[in-house]
């Protein structure tokens, strides 16, 4: 399916259309940023990995009847995608402390939850995707109290099928956000990527960081990282 124009680009991502409008093409770029676009750079063969890694874990969602955008990867940077009405909505899955946790709360980064913590942030870059609540998202009218529940019951099972396929890996699943659309018969599915960038993935044995803090903390072989996670994932296919 050829690409038509631009309808949207991210800090990591560009959308085209396409001839049928129920579907669109996702380009997973090069290009990183971080602290809301203030760090960017571009980090070689990044789109390609991403790409890699998202479609092997959407296909091991749509194993465990997670619906998903993702229809199916059509080359290294691309996939066909649903198209969606995106919810402004994402949740933010933790399971362990690490990043804004860390710093809002006073906690040693790594530390084990004796629960999972679910977030809810309203996606406005100009606010910095504050966090919310459902009653919040109620009354901003981005979601009923119907999808709420969807969404939250949606994310608990990808990140217990995800925790689960990664320790396979041997890596541990810190953190990950989550995103979430509608469907043109008004069906919600999960939206957007996982992968490096939307994840935090430290290695089960070592806690070395194998995901965008590596960019974020100047510390250094990002793409490196990331092919890691995607040879581990790999062997499990």
């Amino acid at each position: 399916m050829e690409k038509q124009d631009l309808l949207y680009e991210g800090k990591a991502k560009k959308v085209y259309a396409t001839k049928d409008p129920n579907f669109i093409i996702m380009h997973y770029k090069d290009d990183t940023a971080a602290y809301n676009g203030i760090k960017r750079a571009q980090i070689k063969n990044k789109g390609r990995i991403n790409s890699a890694i998202a479609a092997i874990l959407f296909e091991r969602l749509h194993q465990e009847g997670i619906p998903t955008h993702f229809i199916r990867r059509i080359n290294e940077e691309e996939h066909l995608c649903k198209k969606l009405d995106i919810i402004k909505l994402e949740v933010i899955v933790r399971n362990r402390v690490a990043g804004s946790m860390a710093k809002r709360l006073n906690l040693k980064e790594g530390t084990r939850l004796p629960n999972t913590v679910y977030e809810l942030c309203y996606k406005d870059d100009d606010l910095g995707d504050p966090l919310i609540n459902d009653h919040h998202a109620v009354a901003l009218a981005i979601a009923s109290y119907d999808d709420v529940k969807t969404i939250n019951k949606m994310a608990e099972k990808i990140n217990r099928v995800l925790t689960d396929f990664f320790d396979s890996a041997g890596i541990i699943l810190i953190n990950m956000k989550v995103e979430f659309g509608k469907t043109s018969d008004g069906k919600i599915v999960l939206a957007d990527e996982i992968s490096p960038d939307s994840s935090r993935l430290w290695d089960k044995e070592t806690m070395e960081i194998l995901d965008k803090d590596r960019f974020r903390r100047d510390l250094g072989r990002v793409a490196e990282s990331y092919q890691e996670i995607l040879d581990r994932i790999n062997k499990l296919c």
